[in-house]
């Protein structure tokens, strides 16, 4: 049995953004993360299940055309409602409409039960470095 940490990820929505998925998914891997990559137009249901099944420490979520604040909206409840309480959920890229400072935008998706947000641009390491913090991976 693997003692991995277990990532589901993918492009919430109707985003079919797929650059960025496969970076992440690709320096995730490398990084030591079993990653469980659901791909693009990925629904709230379909991480949740994924997660489920998989047994997962983590739902990250990426989008870029900017609906994200929209996509993301009940996905902590949706995920207490189905057995993940507790469950690591990040969000990042060009997650809401325009150009808004991060630090609103960051405490707004706090507010809707995401432990972390990060803003259009992240490098994969700031995000590879929060997930081992928050899931006490030791490098």
């Amino acid at each position: 049995m693997s003692n991995q940490k277990k990532l589901v990820i993918g492009v919430i929505g109707a985003d079919v953004h797929a650059v960025g998925n496969k970076i992440l998914y690709h320096a995730f891997t490398d990084a030591g993360f079993e990653v469980i990559n659901l791909g693009v137009m990925v629904s709230q249901e379909e991480y949740i299940a994924a997660a489920i099944e998989s047994n997962a420490d983590a739902i990250v979520i990426s989008s870029l055309y900017g609906q994200g604040e929209l996509d993301c909206r009940g996905m902590r409840e949706k995920c207490d409602e189905a057995g993940l309480e507790g469950i690591l959920l990040y969000v990042g890229g060009n997650i809401v409409i325009g150009k808004q400072p991060f630090d609103e935008v960051e405490k707004r998706f706090k507010a809707m039960g995401f432990n972390r947000a990060f803003p259009p641009g992240t490098p994969p390491e700031t995000t590879i470095e929060a997930l081992k913090e928050d899931l006490h991976v030791e490098d």
